[in-house]
Protein backbone atom coordinates (compact mmCIF):
# COMPACT_ATOMS: atom_id res chain seq x y z
CA UNK A 1 0.00 0.00 0.00
CA UNK A 2 2.91 2.08 0.98
CA UNK A 3 4.65 1.64 -2.06
CA UNK A 4 1.41 1.68 -4.18
CA UNK A 5 0.52 5.92 -2.00
CA UNK A 6 4.18 6.57 -3.25
CA UNK A 7 4.09 5.64 -7.03
CA UNK A 8 0.76 7.42 -7.45
CA UNK A 9 2.16 11.09 -5.51
CA UNK A 10 5.21 10.57 -7.36
CA UNK A 11 3.09 10.28 -10.36
CA UNK A 12 0.90 12.95 -9.77
CA UNK A 13 4.22 15.67 -9.00
CA UNK A 14 4.91 14.41 -12.48
CA UNK A 15 1.98 15.71 -14.12
CA UNK A 16 1.70 18.79 -12.04
CA UNK A 17 5.24 19.28 -12.94
CA UNK A 18 4.79 18.90 -16.90
CA UNK A 19 1.56 21.18 -16.79
CA UNK A 20 3.21 23.71 -14.78
CA UNK A 21 6.06 23.69 -17.42
CA UNK A 22 3.28 23.79 -20.00
CA UNK A 23 1.64 26.75 -18.55
CA UNK A 24 5.15 28.93 -17.84
CA UNK A 25 6.02 28.06 -21.62
CA UNK A 26 2.74 29.65 -22.56
CA UNK A 27 2.82 32.31 -20.59
CA UNK A 28 6.23 33.19 -22.06
CA UNK A 29 4.93 33.05 -25.62
CA UNK A 30 1.70 35.44 -24.92
CA UNK A 31 2.20 38.96 -26.25
CA UNK A 32 -0.24 41.58 -25.99
CA UNK A 33 0.40 44.06 -29.76
CA UNK A 34 -1.25 47.79 -28.82
CA UNK A 35 -2.15 48.85 -32.72
CA UNK A 36 -4.29 51.95 -32.95
CA UNK A 37 -7.61 53.28 -33.87
CA UNK A 38 -9.97 50.68 -36.49
CA UNK A 39 -9.72 53.58 -39.22
CA UNK A 40 -6.55 53.12 -39.08
CA UNK A 41 -3.55 51.05 -41.01
CA UNK A 42 -1.93 50.01 -37.40
CA UNK A 43 -5.21 47.81 -36.48
CA UNK A 44 -6.12 46.07 -39.74
CA UNK A 45 -2.45 45.35 -40.91
CA UNK A 46 -1.12 45.08 -36.70
CA UNK A 47 -4.16 41.92 -37.19
CA UNK A 48 -2.28 39.99 -39.75
CA UNK A 49 0.76 40.27 -38.19
CA UNK A 50 0.02 38.88 -35.05
CA UNK A 51 -1.54 36.18 -36.54
CA UNK A 52 1.75 35.53 -38.40
CA UNK A 53 3.63 36.15 -35.49
CA UNK A 54 1.10 33.18 -33.92
CA UNK A 55 1.87 30.81 -37.01
CA UNK A 56 5.64 31.14 -37.61
CA UNK A 57 7.12 32.38 -34.73
CA UNK A 58 4.60 30.25 -31.94
CA UNK A 59 3.96 33.45 -30.03
CA UNK A 60 0.52 34.30 -29.29
CA UNK A 61 -0.15 37.30 -30.28
CA UNK A 62 -3.38 39.17 -29.38
CA UNK A 63 -3.49 42.94 -31.20
CA UNK A 64 -5.45 45.56 -29.78
CA UNK A 65 -7.40 48.59 -30.75
CA UNK A 66 -5.66 51.40 -28.82
CA UNK A 67 -4.94 55.18 -28.89
CA UNK A 68 -1.90 54.82 -30.99
CA UNK A 69 2.01 55.86 -30.76
CA UNK A 70 2.00 57.22 -27.22
CA UNK A 71 -0.34 54.68 -25.38
CA UNK A 72 1.47 51.88 -26.98
CA UNK A 73 4.99 52.71 -25.63
CA UNK A 74 3.42 53.97 -22.01
CA UNK A 75 1.36 50.44 -22.27
CA UNK A 76 5.11 48.60 -22.87
CA UNK A 77 6.53 50.65 -20.35
CA UNK A 78 3.66 49.55 -17.61
CA UNK A 79 3.88 45.70 -18.68
CA UNK A 80 0.50 45.79 -20.33
CA UNK A 81 1.83 45.18 -24.04
CA UNK A 82 5.03 43.45 -25.10
CA UNK A 83 4.29 45.05 -28.79
CA UNK A 84 3.67 48.49 -30.65
CA UNK A 85 2.94 50.44 -33.52
CA UNK A 86 4.62 53.39 -33.05
CA UNK A 87 5.99 56.79 -35.19
CA UNK A 88 9.59 57.06 -35.56
CA UNK A 89 9.02 60.06 -34.73
CA UNK A 90 6.78 59.58 -31.06
CA UNK A 91 9.50 56.75 -30.10
CA UNK A 92 12.20 59.49 -30.67
CA UNK A 93 10.48 61.76 -28.11
CA UNK A 94 9.58 58.64 -25.69
CA UNK A 95 13.35 57.65 -25.66
CA UNK A 96 14.46 61.12 -25.23
CA UNK A 97 11.50 62.38 -22.83
CA UNK A 98 10.55 65.28 -25.62
CA UNK A 99 7.21 66.38 -26.36
CA UNK A 100 5.20 64.25 -25.83
CA UNK A 101 7.30 62.75 -23.07
CA UNK A 102 8.29 65.60 -22.07
CA UNK A 103 6.54 65.57 -18.52
CA UNK A 104 6.92 61.99 -17.75
CA UNK A 105 10.64 62.08 -18.38
CA UNK A 106 12.42 59.40 -21.04
CA UNK A 107 11.88 55.73 -20.94
CA UNK A 108 13.62 53.18 -22.13
CA UNK A 109 11.43 50.35 -21.24
CA UNK A 110 11.27 49.50 -25.63
CA UNK A 111 13.30 48.63 -28.55
CA UNK A 112 12.93 48.71 -32.16
CA UNK A 113 11.94 45.48 -33.63
CA UNK A 114 12.04 47.33 -37.11
CA UNK A 115 10.23 50.13 -39.40
CA UNK A 116 7.78 48.40 -41.51
CA UNK A 117 6.30 51.29 -43.79
CA UNK A 118 6.35 54.86 -44.88
CA UNK A 119 3.45 56.76 -42.66
CA UNK A 120 2.13 59.70 -44.33
CA UNK A 121 1.60 63.12 -43.02
CA UNK A 122 -2.31 63.23 -45.09
CA UNK A 123 -3.53 66.90 -45.39
CA UNK A 124 -7.18 66.25 -46.24
CA UNK A 125 -10.63 68.58 -47.24
CA UNK A 126 -13.36 69.54 -48.73
CA UNK A 127 -13.24 72.91 -48.97
CA UNK A 128 -12.52 74.17 -52.26
CA UNK A 129 -11.05 77.45 -50.64
CA UNK A 130 -7.94 75.48 -48.83
CA UNK A 131 -5.18 74.68 -51.28
CA UNK A 132 -2.29 75.14 -49.58
CA UNK A 133 -1.45 74.71 -45.72
CA UNK A 134 -1.52 78.32 -45.40
CA UNK A 135 -4.76 78.28 -46.45
CA UNK A 136 -5.56 76.43 -42.94
CA UNK A 137 -5.38 79.84 -41.19
CA UNK A 138 -8.91 80.24 -39.41
CA UNK A 139 -10.04 77.33 -40.24
CA UNK A 140 -11.38 74.25 -37.93
CA UNK A 141 -8.69 71.67 -38.41
CA UNK A 142 -8.83 68.44 -36.56
CA UNK A 143 -5.27 67.87 -35.73
CA UNK A 144 -5.36 64.31 -33.60
CA UNK A 145 -5.82 63.73 -30.54
CA UNK A 146 -3.92 65.88 -28.09
CA UNK A 147 -0.68 64.38 -27.30
CA UNK A 148 -0.41 62.30 -30.48
CA UNK A 149 1.61 61.35 -33.62
CA UNK A 150 -0.60 63.07 -35.44
CA UNK A 151 -1.17 66.39 -32.97
CA UNK A 152 2.65 66.69 -33.26
CA UNK A 153 3.16 66.13 -37.22
CA UNK A 154 0.78 68.57 -37.55
CA UNK A 155 2.29 71.67 -35.18
CA UNK A 156 5.28 70.45 -37.39
CA UNK A 157 3.26 71.52 -40.59
CA UNK A 158 1.92 74.31 -38.94
CA UNK A 159 5.66 75.75 -38.06
CA UNK A 160 6.84 75.13 -41.44
CA UNK A 161 4.55 77.27 -43.23
CA UNK A 162 5.33 80.17 -40.16
CA UNK A 163 1.73 79.44 -38.01
CA UNK A 164 0.81 77.95 -34.82
CA UNK A 165 -2.03 75.89 -33.48
CA UNK A 166 -3.12 79.35 -32.15
CA UNK A 167 -3.84 80.44 -35.99
CA UNK A 168 -6.49 77.63 -36.37
CA UNK A 169 -9.33 76.68 -34.59
CA UNK A 170 -8.10 73.09 -33.48
CA UNK A 171 -10.23 70.30 -33.25
CA UNK A 172 -8.53 66.98 -31.63
CA UNK A 173 -10.52 64.27 -32.96
CA UNK A 174 -9.47 60.76 -34.22
CA UNK A 175 -9.29 59.63 -37.96
CA UNK A 176 -13.05 58.47 -37.79
CA UNK A 177 -14.33 61.26 -36.12
CA UNK A 178 -11.94 63.64 -38.47
CA UNK A 179 -13.80 61.98 -41.24
CA UNK A 180 -17.56 61.73 -40.00
CA UNK A 181 -17.15 65.90 -38.92
CA UNK A 182 -15.61 66.37 -42.61
CA UNK A 183 -18.50 64.92 -44.17
CA UNK A 184 -21.22 66.34 -41.63
CA UNK A 185 -19.16 70.03 -42.22
CA UNK A 186 -18.45 70.59 -38.66
CA UNK A 187 -14.58 71.22 -39.50
CA UNK A 188 -12.61 72.64 -42.85
CA UNK A 189 -9.67 70.29 -42.74
CA UNK A 190 -8.07 67.53 -41.07
CA UNK A 191 -4.79 65.81 -40.49
CA UNK A 192 -4.32 61.92 -40.70
CA UNK A 193 -0.89 60.50 -40.44
CA UNK A 194 -0.98 56.58 -41.67
CA UNK A 195 -0.09 54.63 -44.58
CA UNK A 196 -1.56 55.53 -47.55
CA UNK A 197 -4.16 53.76 -48.55
CA UNK A 198 -5.92 54.81 -45.19
CA UNK A 199 -9.68 53.81 -44.61
CA UNK A 200 -11.25 56.71 -43.30
CA UNK A 201 -9.84 58.82 -46.51
CA UNK A 202 -10.81 56.06 -49.36
CA UNK A 203 -14.29 55.79 -47.78
CA UNK A 204 -14.57 59.48 -47.83
CA UNK A 205 -13.51 59.97 -51.20
CA UNK A 206 -15.73 57.49 -52.34
CA UNK A 207 -18.91 58.80 -50.75
CA UNK A 208 -18.36 62.70 -50.64
CA UNK A 209 -15.13 63.46 -52.51
CA UNK A 210 -11.72 64.88 -51.10
CA UNK A 211 -9.16 66.91 -51.62
CA UNK A 212 -5.47 66.26 -50.40
CA UNK A 213 -3.17 68.97 -50.17
CA UNK A 214 0.47 69.14 -50.84
CA UNK A 215 2.84 70.02 -48.14
CA UNK A 216 5.96 71.07 -50.11
CA UNK A 217 8.05 73.80 -51.26
CA UNK A 218 9.42 76.02 -48.54
CA UNK A 219 6.67 74.57 -46.08
CA UNK A 220 8.40 71.53 -46.69
CA UNK A 221 12.08 72.47 -46.77
CA UNK A 222 11.62 74.06 -43.05
CA UNK A 223 9.98 71.15 -41.72
CA UNK A 224 12.83 68.86 -43.15
CA UNK A 225 15.73 71.40 -42.03
CA UNK A 226 14.26 71.45 -38.38
CA UNK A 227 13.08 67.60 -38.10
CA UNK A 228 15.77 65.27 -39.29
CA UNK A 229 12.94 61.86 -38.92
CA UNK A 230 10.75 63.10 -41.64
CA UNK A 231 11.65 62.60 -45.22
CA UNK A 232 9.67 63.38 -48.20
CA UNK A 233 7.30 61.16 -49.63
CA UNK A 234 5.10 60.81 -52.62
CA UNK A 235 1.16 59.56 -53.15
CA UNK A 236 0.74 58.29 -55.99
CA UNK A 237 -2.15 59.21 -58.38
CA UNK A 238 -4.85 57.06 -57.91
CA UNK A 239 -4.15 56.04 -54.44
CA UNK A 240 -8.19 57.79 -53.54
CA UNK A 241 -11.04 57.69 -55.83
CA UNK A 242 -10.98 60.77 -57.86
CA UNK A 243 -7.36 61.58 -57.11
CA UNK A 244 -5.92 62.31 -60.49
CA UNK A 245 -2.36 63.54 -60.04
CA UNK A 246 0.19 62.74 -57.52
CA UNK A 247 0.36 64.61 -53.80
CA UNK A 248 3.67 65.33 -52.36
CA UNK A 249 3.96 65.45 -48.79
CA UNK A 250 6.35 64.23 -46.11
CA UNK A 251 6.27 60.65 -43.35
CA UNK A 252 7.73 59.16 -40.96
CA UNK A 253 8.72 55.10 -40.45
CA UNK A 254 5.55 53.02 -39.18
CA UNK A 255 7.63 51.22 -36.47
CA UNK A 256 6.87 47.93 -34.38
CA UNK A 257 8.71 48.28 -30.68
CA UNK A 258 8.75 45.70 -28.38
CA UNK A 259 9.63 45.92 -24.69
CA UNK A 260 13.31 45.38 -23.81
CA UNK A 261 12.71 42.82 -21.10
CA UNK A 262 11.35 39.85 -24.25
CA UNK A 263 13.32 36.91 -24.79
CA UNK A 264 15.82 37.69 -27.38
CA UNK A 265 15.05 33.99 -29.25
CA UNK A 266 11.86 35.05 -29.22
CA UNK A 267 12.29 38.67 -30.76
CA UNK A 268 14.11 36.93 -33.55
CA UNK A 269 11.38 34.62 -34.40
CA UNK A 270 9.05 37.17 -34.18
CA UNK A 271 11.20 39.57 -36.80
CA UNK A 272 11.57 36.30 -38.68
CA UNK A 273 7.43 35.99 -38.76
CA UNK A 274 7.59 39.33 -40.80
CA UNK A 275 10.56 39.24 -42.83
CA UNK A 276 10.52 35.50 -43.92
CA UNK A 277 7.09 35.89 -45.35
CA UNK A 278 6.57 39.04 -47.36
CA UNK A 279 4.98 38.36 -50.44
CA UNK A 280 2.35 36.23 -48.02
CA UNK A 281 1.80 39.21 -45.62
CA UNK A 282 1.34 41.38 -48.79
CA UNK A 283 -1.70 39.82 -50.67
CA UNK A 284 -3.09 40.33 -47.07
CA UNK A 285 -2.53 44.10 -47.01
CA UNK A 286 -0.96 46.51 -49.10
CA UNK A 287 1.36 48.02 -46.93
CA UNK A 288 3.55 44.51 -46.85
CA UNK A 289 4.61 45.47 -50.50
CA UNK A 290 6.78 48.25 -48.29
CA UNK A 291 8.70 45.42 -45.93
CA UNK A 292 12.45 45.87 -47.09
CA UNK A 293 15.25 45.18 -44.64
CA UNK A 294 16.57 48.43 -45.67
CA UNK A 295 13.98 50.22 -44.38
CA UNK A 296 13.04 47.84 -41.33
CA UNK A 297 17.00 48.84 -40.53
CA UNK A 298 16.96 52.88 -41.04
CA UNK A 299 15.88 53.86 -37.22
CA UNK A 300 18.71 55.65 -35.63
CA UNK A 301 17.54 57.29 -32.65
CA UNK A 302 16.43 54.10 -30.57
CA UNK A 303 18.59 51.22 -30.45
CA UNK A 304 17.32 47.61 -31.25
CA UNK A 305 16.27 44.64 -29.56
CA UNK A 306 19.09 41.93 -29.64
CA UNK A 307 16.91 39.46 -30.90
CA UNK A 308 15.86 41.82 -33.76
CA UNK A 309 19.43 42.60 -34.50
CA UNK A 310 20.80 38.57 -34.69
CA UNK A 311 18.28 38.16 -37.43
CA UNK A 312 19.50 41.15 -39.41
CA UNK A 313 22.84 40.62 -38.86
CA UNK A 314 22.21 36.96 -40.46
CA UNK A 315 21.25 39.48 -43.95
CA UNK A 316 24.12 41.69 -43.59
CA UNK A 317 23.02 44.51 -42.25
CA UNK A 318 24.21 45.76 -38.44
CA UNK A 319 22.30 47.52 -36.52
CA UNK A 320 22.74 49.25 -33.08
CA UNK A 321 21.91 47.56 -29.83
CA UNK A 322 23.41 50.10 -27.42
CA UNK A 323 21.72 52.66 -25.49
Amino acid sequence: MKKFRFKLISLFLAVMMVFCLSGCSESQTRMMFGTGGTAGTYYSYGGILAQYMKTYAGVRTTAVSTGGSKVNIQSIQDGDFQLGFTQSDVMTYAWNGTRAFEQDGPTHDFRTLGALYAETVQLLTMDEDITSVEDLRGKRVSIGQAGSGTYFNAVDVLEGAGMTIEDIKPQYQSFEDSKESLKDGKIDAAFIVAGPPTSAITELATTNGVNLINIDGTVRDNILSKCPYYKTYTIPADTYPGQAEPVNTITVQATVVVSAQANEDTVYKLTSAIFDHVDDITKENAKGAELKLETATSITTVPYHAGAAKYYAEHGITVNTDE
